[in-house]
């Protein structure tokens, strides 16, 4: 999974940025993916000050609204792809079109339900949802 991340510096620098040269760029870059068979799926996520925080560090667990107090690092979108390694995924993380301050993009694999014990009845109940929603 590639996390696009970024700070208020990055979008402060994008502010500026006609949006039809954002979509243009991204679209190109996942048209690239596509062609080669990696993407497997991508979204962008909504401007931070719509979202909340559920702070799990308390019970009963209290929730924020955005904008956070803290702005440091924001995720922006993902792009799930199918690679056979991680110098491959960092390659492809390489060729992303954010160039900008602070504009980052982390690298995490994603676990596949094959990993998780077999014989456990929760993972068992998850595969059989994903064989009937055609997941698996």
């Amino acid at each position: 999974m590639l996390i696009m991340r970024a700070t208020d510096e990055t979008y402060a620098a994008f502010q500026d940025v006609d949006f039809a040269e954002v979509i243009e760029s991204m679209g190109r870059f996942n048209d690239e993916m596509i062609r080669a068979g990696v993407l497997v799926a991508a979204e962008g996520l909504d401007d931070a000050a719509k979202g909340v925080v559920v702070d799990y560090s308390v019970e009963p667990p209290v929730v924020t609204d955005g904008p956070y107090g803290e702005t440091k690092e924001l995720f922006g979108g993902f792009w799930i792809l199918d690679v056979a390694s991680l110098e491959e995924a960092v390659e492809w993380a390489k060729r992303a079109p954010m160039a900008g301050p602070g504009s980052k993009a982390e690298i995490r694999r994603v676990t596949s339900i094959d990993e998780f014990p077999q014989d456990n009845e929760w993972i068992q109940k998850e595969r059989a949802w994903r064989e009937a929603t055609g997941q698996l």
